[in-house]
């Protein structure tokens, strides 16, 4: 491997300032939504977004991930029946008390029409390790935080791009990589449902830390 020079645009201070609060003011309207449109969505949009996660940093340049987009209506039927077998356990069985109570104010449940209502699913498997050509296995590093910050930048593009999203994260995750057919090196990390908000769809009113809370010079 060699290397190349670092293609780098510098900024003034004024325009570095201005690109930073327009960043700021343009995340901070991204919300988690649960009431999706079944308007449909140019799959390039969502190429475009995986390939900007895709461009994470990552342990040792491994790229631990894979992102499978799940368009067909069966298959996101299957997630969904799967899915919410899994969340019915969690909220009748699972879940502490104190977690419910917390959950309360969202106004969530077992069921998540949503999974099929949704023109898209992007499922983000982390992969454990590598398989080369010849079947030996390789260590892959920081593979948590690798996915996590590619899941990050997913999150942003697809924001950016005009579409909204919901985190999901049903516990277990097994069922995911047991429909989609996945290796056995890869374990789902995320489920995100995309698309465009359902009419009139609503967001619970909450509140962010204040930068005071959430942040620290020293």
């Amino acid at each position: 491997m060699g290397f190349k020079q670092l293609d780098f645009q510098e900024f003034s201070e004024k325009n570095m300032q201005s690109r930073s609060k327009t960043f700021l003011d343009e995340m901070s309207k991204r919300r988690t939504v649960r009431a999706f449109s079944d308007r449909s969505v140019p799959i390039d949009i969502i190429n475009n977004c995986i390939q900007t996660a895709a461009s994470a940093p990552s342990g040792a340049n491994k790229q631990p991930w894979q992102f499978v987009v799940v368009k067909n209506r069966d298959v996101k039927a299957k997630i969904r029946q799967a899915a919410e077998k899994e969340e019915k356990e969690f909220y009748r069985h699972r879940a502490t008390k104190e977690w419910l109570e917390d959950l309360n104010q969202f106004g969530t449940d077992w069921q998540k029409p949503f999974l099929e209502i949704a023109p898209y699913l992007i499922v983000v498997f982390k992969q454990i390790y590598d398989i080369k050509d010849d079947n030996n296995q390789r260590k892959n590093y920081y593979v948590n935080e690798s996915v996590g910050i590619a899941s990050g930048f997913l999150l942003a593009a697809l924001h950016h791009a005009g579409l909204v999203t919901l985190t999901h994260t049903p516990s277990p995750m097994n069922f995911l990589g047991e429909i989609l057919n996945r290796p056995d090196n890869e374990k789902a990390f995320l489920l995100i449902p995309v698309g465009y908000p359902a009419n009139k769809a609503t967001v619970p009113e909450i509140t962010k830390k204040s930068f005071q809370e959430i942040s620290t010079v020293v």
